[in-house]
């Protein structure tokens, strides 16, 4: 029990962080693409862009969680 913070390990701790908190950081970001696109007056084309640039990156990162649990599956 002396390794642990609160009763969690540090394995459990990066875990909840990495699944949970990065996945908050990802909504916020889509949030922050959304809002850039309405600021900028973008229209239909324009938001399926920045969308599809600037969250080419949150794909990638669902895809390899994604594939992480089929193959522990």
């Amino acid at each position: 029990m002396s390794n642990t913070i609160f009763g969690f390990t540090e394995a459990e701790i990066a875990h909840f962080g990495l699944t949970v908190g990065v996945g908050a950081f990802m909504l916020y970001m889509l949030f922050i693409i959304v809002q850039l696109a309405r600021e900028s007056n973008a229209g239909r084309f324009g938001t399926f862009v920045l969308l599809l640039a600037l969250g080419f990156g949150m794909l990638g990162f669902i895809a390899k969680t994604i594939l992480q649990w089929w193959l522990e599956k």
